[in-house]
This record gives C-alpha cells, sequence and structure tokens, in this order.
C-alpha cells in the first residue's frame, strides 16, 4: 500500500471541506490501495462507508485527479475488526446478559447521534423574512454560554428548513464546544432506541444516557404521537433535562397545540419555551436559495455554470412549493445541461423541467392577472391598461405585465394586446424592468409575491 498516494488528495479534501467535515468523515479512512481506476478504503462501518460515497465521493475523485491519480469509482470495506464490533454489538442487542465489554458498546450506541449533513450549516442557510425569527433563535441556541430559550420549539411544512438548522445548531455545537455531549435523532429514532431497550431489559441504560446529555435535539417529534409509552417515557425524559437545566430543542411540521394524538401534558411543556413557526418562502428568499446553491455548485464544482439571466427569478416565481422542489429542480437543470452541452437558458429550462412547471402551474389567465394587480394598488383596471404614463399607473403595468409573463404561456406580442395593443418591446421592457426592481427592491419582490399568492388561492 502506498499511502503517499492518499496524502496529497487527503490534504486537498480538509482544505475544501473544512475541518468538521474532514474530521468526522475523511479522517477515519483508512486507504487500502490505488489500482486500475478504483481508490479502495477501509471504514468503520458499511453505514458510514455508504454515507461517504453518496455525499464526498465526487470530492474524494476530484482530490485524486487534481493530484494526478484518474479514479473512477470508491470502493469501501469494513475492517476487520469493526466487523467483530458489529457482530459483539448484534449480540448485545440479543442477550440479556452481557459483560462489561458489551455493556460499553451497548451504550455507545445509545448515544450514537444520527448521522448530520455537511451541506446543512448556518453558512449555507439562507436567511429571509419566513425564516428569519427562527434563524435567529437557532442561532442564539448554539451560541449562547446559557440557556437562551428551553425548549426551543421549530416548526413548518415540508422543505422550510426545520431539519437545515436543527443539523446547523448540532455542527455549530459541535465544532465550539466539544465538551458537550450532544444527541440528535428523529423521533423515530428516539422510538427504535426505547422500544429496543424495553425488549432487552436495557431501561435503566435508556434512562441514564438520555438524561445524562447536555443537549437533546430531536426531529419530527410528531412521529410519537398516539404512541403512549413512548410520549411517557420522552415526558419523563424531557422533565429531568429542564430540570437539570440542560438544553433541548425540538421540530415538527405543525404547532405543539395542533399535533393530534400528542398528550396534553407534553404539548403544555413543548409550548413552555420559545415556539418559532418557520413560514412558507416568498420569491425573495425562494430566489436567495437558488442564488445561493447556484454558487456552492461553482465552488464545488470549480468552474464557472453559464446560466442565462432571467432563468433563476423565471424558477423563483414559478416553483413557490419548498426549497427542496427548488433544489430538486436546479440540479436536473445542472445535469441535463451537461449532458446535452447547452447552457441553461430559458428554452433548455422549459424543456427540462416541463412536467414540474405543469404541476405547479395552474390556468392563469392575463385577465385575472390584471385584475389581482389593479386590486392590489387600489387603481382602477382601465387605467392601468390605457395610455397613462404616471408613475402610478406605469409601475403596476409593469408588474402585471411581469406576472403575465411568468404564470401564463401568452407571448410577448399577445400580452401587449391585452395592454391596449402595445408591443412586444415595451412588454419586454416592462419585464426586465421588474425583475431588475425584484432583485434589489424589497417591497416590489413582497409586491409579486403577494399578488402571486392571491392569483393561486
Amino acid at each position: 500500500m502506498k499511502q503517499e498516494e492518499w496524502n496529497q488528495p487527503k490534504e486537498e479534501l480538509q482544505k475544501s471541506l473544512g475541518q468538521s467535515n474532514f474530521a468526522s468523515w475523511i479522517e477515519p479512512l483508512v486507504f487500502s490501495s490505488l489500482a486500475e481506476g478504483i481508490a479502495s478504503f477501509k471504514v468503520p462501518t458499511a453505514f458510514m462507508g455508504s454515507y461517504v460515497n453518496q455525499n464526498f465521493g465526487d470530492r474524494i475523485i476530484g482530490a485524486f485527479a487534481k493530484s494526478g491519480q484518474p479514479v473512477s469509482r470508491l470502493k469501501f470495506t469494513v475492517s476487520d475488526s469493526e466487523e467483530a464490533l458489529a457482530s459483539s454489538l448484534t449480540a448485545t442487542l440479543k442477550a440479556e446478559k452481557t459483560d462489561a465489554h458489551d455493556e460499553s458498546t451497548y451504550l455507545e450506541a445509545l448515544l450514537q447521534t444520527a448521522p448530520l449533513d455537511y451541506r446543512f450549516t448556518f453558512d449555507q442557510f439562507v436567511v429571509g423574512k419566513p425564516n428569519e425569527l427562527a434563524h435567529a433563535a437557532a442561532r442564539r441556541v448554539a451560541e449562547a454560554d446559557s440557556l437562551a430559550f428551553n425548549p426551543l420549539f421549530l416548526y413548518g411544512g415540508v422543505g422550510l428548513g426545520k431539519t437545515h438548522l436543527m443539523h446547523a445548531i448540532a455542527w455549530e455545537l459541535s465544532t465550539c464546544k466539544p465538551h458537550l455531549q450532544v444527541l440528535y435523532l428523529s423521533a423515530e429514532q428516539f422510538m427504535y432506541r426505547f422500544v429496543q431497550s424495553l425488549r432487552e431489559r436495557r431501561m435503566m441504560d435508556f434512562k441514564h444516557i438520555f438524561r445524562s446529555v447536555d443537549v437533546l435535539m430531536v426531529d419530527d417529534v410528531q412521529f410519537i404521537a398516539g404512541k403512549d409509552s413512548t410520549q411517557e417515557e420522552f415526558f419523563h425524559t424531557f422533565n429531568a433535562l429542564i430540570d437539570q437545566k440542560k438544553q433541548i430543542v425540538i421540530s415538527a411540521d405543525r404547532a405543539p397545540g395542533e399535533i393530534k394524538k400528542l398528550e396534553n401534558r407534553i404539548k403544555s411543556r413543548l409550548q413552555c419555551g420559545l415556539v418559532v413557526d418557520i413560514h412558507p418562502t416568498d420569491y425573495e428568499l425562494r430566489l436567495g436559495v437558488l442564488q445561493s446553491k447556484v454558487e456552492n455548485y461553482r465552488e464545488r464544482n470549480q468552474f464557472n455554470i453559464d446560466i442565462a439571466d432571467g432563468v433563476l427569478e423565471f424558477l423563483a416565481l414559478r416553483m413557490s412549493t419548498n426549497v427542496r422542489v427548488l433544489e430538486g429542480a436546479l440540479n436536473r437543470l445542472f445535469a441535463f445541461s451537461d449532458l446535452v452541452g447547452r447552457p441553461i437558458d430559458m428554452d433548455l429550462t422549459k424543456d427540462c423541467l416541463s412536467d414540474s412547471l405543469r404541476a405547479a402551474e395552474r390556468k392563469i389567465t392575463v385577465e385575472e392577472i390584471q385584475r389581482q394587480v389593479a386590486d392590489y394598488y387600489h387603481i382602477r383596471l382601465s387605467d392601468m391598461i390605457g395610455p397613462k404614463r404616471l408613475r402610478t399607473y406605469a409601475r403596476p403595468r409593469q408588474v402585471a405585465m411581469f406576472l403575465s409573463k411568468n404564470l401564463t404561456a401568452r407571448s410577448l406580442p399577445e400580452i401587449g394586446r391585452h395592454f391596449g395593443g402595445r408591443d412586444h418591446t415595451t412588454v419586454m421592457h416592462g419585464v426586465r424592468r421588474i425583475e431588475e426592481l425584484a432583485s434589489t427592491d424589497g417591497q416590489v419582490a413582497e409586491d409579486i409575491e403577494m399578488i402571486r399568492r392571491a392569483l393561486e388561492d
């Protein structure tokens, strides 16, 4: 084995990934060999090999290439000693009595936190009006030297950033306060470990572990609703940690009082701290997320991807469900552009994402848009469509043109005919003017978002 083959790529990864990600996922890898384009590594667990391959595989292959060593794929195998340890852990979970070594292994398994996504840090979180309070509260919990809010309860719909903030808190604590015992897991994992401890007559171990951590973080707590025994143990764990002044962070898809089949006493406890709602994304935030993702993609792949003007604004306006949908759409665009060798312009975007755009689209007419815009700005429809050039009418007219261009399939000449017979160049100027203002003027962006929501209701 030539360890020097791994030294240079390893140094490159340390620079590009940062110390926290490097220490958690790259440092534990044991380089075995490089042959026929396959880089082989020993890993402590099968899960770690799978996670590293999925989340860092491209970066590792790129680091080898940068050092002049072409690698086509990675191979991960569990080291022999760890296979024995995994076998020992399996035996422990099936046995009623174990020796001191198994006891230690079992307790370590209970303390094992859920894997943290390296992308979900505070630096990668895009802040806007819908999530600024949740972000500020999460920051305070992660950075404060004393209890800020206890518990901190974050709730909101799918893909709005709850899990991202939970991971960000855990990353910040593990980096800046490594002496703290932080346990992050989903409510489903909490239930699984509780049931396993009951079955194996290990409840004293379970209570000891979960009530001795410094920070307990439970994601998607609505999962335990209706599961009486799990709720009972969660309630007592919660109280024990609160009494010890230990930090608790919880997330759910709705407010505590709205979680059906969750015991009232748990609802009451969850509401005694800070409860923060993460609101649905607005246009400005979605555009910020897209811009951030493009920048990250460029840095990660070390080249300047070509995206035509207006594409990101188009996606931010048309795809308004959640951040995950936006990320998925952007990833499809990147892949499609790379495969067919075309720049990402409006035509390619509409071709590639036609199914997603259809799913997000409701049949909205130019007439509907005109009426809604006129109502929103409190002007007469005839004045907005007519020839008057006063700013009071010109700005709403341009907003209506912008929305007509992005929310309908009408061409620019067709839109112009709906606005008093104006030609397509006038419509194009109005659309571009609003695109510019929406990226620099928060009020214009908010106006567009409010009108769009009203049209989709």
